[in-house]
């Protein structure tokens, strides 16, 4: 049996058969810096509720995957400088070492899999990092969507990334990748990447029927959900493109690689912006979160009737 412990909430909810998004823990150890981490996490988890379902904060401590963070343990968690960031690959061996460790979009599909959550909320995936044809520097979000039956909203991936290349990678492993309400693939801070999207949805009861069809099918691996930030939110592509680039030329100067290059690239367009990146990512996982917690309201419509 895997080693999971549910906390007083979600076991509660299990027991009624609530509907349940996940959320990644990277994000608050990584992605954001104290206190804004706290304070986002503890909104997102509102937003989950204000909607009917319930949150899900993943994250491993002391040898146990925790499915649910009661206030505590999230609090602790947003202090903690030292957490590990935990793909497929190191999720195990943290485990068996007793480590903390926040759960990267891989990770946290696969606890959430095993916890039975079939819906998770974040803000952006993994993909293919640009210089990847020398690097091959790929996430490995991208074979978890493959494999793993999660559906998965983010605001696409990171506009960091090489867009066209991770489209492009998804598209070999059969992902879906639906945009919802448009046409265009949204670029994380920004609603327009200059790449049409594969798919469109506009509800949350078709990424729902959609989701169904596919365990139907017997087809292995989840479906990305591309939800573009709020227009209010947005920070135009055509002012984020050169500071990314700037960011990224840095990260190359001082030799930063691996799992280190995109919190790095994330402080220093957070630093370019002044502050701008942040206020439109905590909007855009905020986003994400409200239509995950619909989507999951309609699965456990749907698995009720």
């Amino acid at each position: 049996m895997p080693p999971l412990s549910f906390s007083p909430e979600i076991a509660q909810a299990r027991a009624d058969g609530q509907p349940i998004v996940a959320l990644e823990s990277t994000i608050i150890t990584h992605g954001m810096p104290y206190p804004q981490n706290l304070e986002t996490a503890r909104a997102v988890e509102a937003d989950i509720r204000s909607e009917g379902a319930v949150p899900a904060t993943i994250a491993v401590m002391k040898g146990q995957i925790h499915i649910g963070l009661a206030p505590e343990r999230l609090a602790a968690l947003a202090r903690t400088s030292d957490a590990l960031k935990l793909s497929r690959a190191d999720l195990a061996v943290a485990l068996a070492r007793g480590q903390t460790g926040a759960t990267t979009v891989a990770a946290t599909m696969i606890c959430a899999a095993l916890a039975g959550i079939e819906v998770f909320a974040t803000g952006g995936i993994g993909g293919v990092h640009r210089g990847a044809e020398t690097s091959f520097d790929i996430s490995a979000d991208l074979q978890e969507l493959a494999q793993t039956r999660v559906t998965v909203v983010a605001a696409g991936a990171k506009a960091i990334l090489d867009l066209p290349k991770t489209l492009e990678v998804l598209e070999t492993l059969g992902v879906p990748v639906i945009a919802c309400g448009q046409d265009e693939l949204p670029a994380f801070w920004s609603r327009e990447s200059g790449l049409a999207a594969p798919l469109r949805l506009d509800s949350a009861e078709e990424i729902a029927a959609a989701h169904r069809m596919r365990a139907r099918l017997g087809l292995p691996g989840g479906q990305l959900v591309a939800n573009p930030i709020p227009q209010a939110d947005e920070i135009p592509a055509s002012t984020l493109t050169p500071l990314i680039a700037k960011a990224i030329a840095e990260a190359t100067a001082q030799g930063i690689a691996a799992k280190a290059v995109t919190p790095f690239l994330l402080r220093r367009i957070h630093e370019l912006t002044e502050g701008a990146s942040l206020s439109a990512n905590i909007a855009l996982v905020r986003n994400n979160a409200r239509l995950a917690a619909r989507i999951a309201q309609t699965l456990t419509r749907v698995q009720l009737a």
